[in-house]
C-alpha cells in the first residue's frame, strides 16, 4: 500500500461525506490544505508592501516560462516556468533598483513584454487552448508529483517564514527602521520575491492565472480590516483563506462551478462582509457622538 493510499483511507474514516468518496476530490482538499495558508502568509506581506500587481504580472508571465518549455520540447513545461518565473521576479526587482523607474512603469513593461511574448509563442500553429488550464486552473486535476512538489514548498517557505517573517514585516512597515536594526532589506526583499515567484508557480496549474491574484491578495486585505495587530493580522488572514478554501472546494462539487472560482468568491465574500461591518459600525459611532 503506497504513502497516498494510506493517506486517503484515513481521510474517508474522519470524512464521512459523499464528496470525500473520490480520490480526486481527496486530492484537491490536501492541495487547499497545504497552499491557502502559505497564500495567506505570504498576502499578508504582498499586501502590506503594495505588491499586488507585482504577483499578477508574475502569474501572467507564466505563460512565457510555459511556452519556454515546449521551445524546449520539454514534456512538462513545469519546470522551465519555474525558473523563468524565479528569474523574471529578481530581474525586475533589479532593473527598478537600476532606473529608478516607478514599480508602476516597471511592472506594467516587464507585463507587457512577457504576456505578449508568451501568447504569441503559444498560439503558433492554433495550439493555445491546450494551455488554457493555466489561465483557469482546476484543482480537481491535481496529482500525487504535484502533491509531493506543494508539500515541499509548503516546508520550505514556512521554514522561510519562521526565520525573516519579522523581518519582511519590518521592511514592508519602515525599510530606514530596518536598516538601523542591522536588517540586509535587499536580502529580504530579494528573497521574498523568490518566494513569492515559486508560490505563484507551484499553484498556477491548480488555481490559474486569472484567480491565483485574487488568493493572494483578498484573504490578507480582509483580514486587515479586523486586525489590531500583526499577529491578529496573520492569523485571521490565514483563517479566512483556509475557511473559504475548504468551503469553495466542497461548494463547487454540489454546485459543478469551477473551483477556484468558487475559492475566489468566499474569499470576496469574506472581504464585501468585514468592509460593510466595518462601515456600519463607524457609522453608528459618529451617529452616537453626534448624539451626545
Amino acid at each position: 500500500m503506497t504513502i497516498s493510499q494510506v493517506i486517503y483511507n484515513g481521510m474517508q474514516a474522519f470524512l464521512p461525506f459523499s464528496w470525500a468518496q473520490y480520490d480526486f476530490m481527496k486530492s484537491a482538499l490536501l492541495a487547499v490544505l497545504l497552499m491557502t495558508p502559505l497564500f495567506a502568509l505570504v498576502g499578508t506581506a504582498v499586501v502590506s508592501k503594495r505588491m499586488a500587481f507585482f504577483s499578477d504580472v508574475l502569474g501572467h508571465s507564466a505563460l512565457t516560462g510555459v511556452a519556454l518549455g515546449v521551445l524546449l520540447g520539454m514534456p512538462d513545461p513545469f519546470w522551465a516556468m519555474l525558473v523563468f518565473i524565479v528569474v523574471l521576479a529578481v530581474c525586475m526587482y533589479l532593473f527598478k533598483g537600476i532606473t529608478r523607474a516607478s514599480s508602476d512603469t516597471t511592472l506594467g513593461v516587464f507585463f507587457a513584454i512577457t504576456v505578449a511574448f508568451g501568447v504569441m509563442m503559444l498560439s503558433k500553429g492554433g495550439g493555445f487552448n491546450k494551455y488554457t488550464v493555466y489561465l483557469i486552473g482546476d484543482i480537481l486535476t491535481v496529482s500525487i508529483r504535484q502533491l509531493a512538489i506543494m508539500s515541499a514548498v509548503c516546508v520550505a517557505i514556512l521554514t522561510y517564514w519562521f526565520m525573516f517573517g519579522n523581518k519582511i514585516i519590518l521592511t514592508s512597515v519602515n525599510p530606514v527602521l530596518a536598516r538601523s536594526r542591522g536588517v540586509s532589506v535587499v536580502f529580504i526583499e530579494i528573497s521574498f520575491v523568490i518566494v513569492v515567484a515559486v508560490l505563484v508557480a507551484v499553484s498556477l496549474k491548480v488555481i490559474g492565472i486569472l484567480m491565483i491574484n485574487s488568493l493572494l491578495v483578498l484573504p490578507a486585505a480582509s483580514a486587515r480590516l479586523v486586525a489590531g495587530n500583526t499577529r491578529a493580522y496573520t492569523f485571521f488572514s490565514v483563517v479566512i483563506s483556509v475557511i473559504s478554501g475548504v468551503a469553495g472546494l466542497i461548494y463547487s462539487y454540489y454546485w459543478g462551478t469551477a473551483s477556484a472560482a468558487t475559492i475566489i468568491l468566499w474569499c470576496a465574500g469574506f472581504y464585501l462582509l468585514f468592509a460593510l461591518a466595518g462601515r456600519f459600525v463607524r457609522f453608528g459611532r459618529n451617529s452616537i457622538l453626534k448624539n451626545t
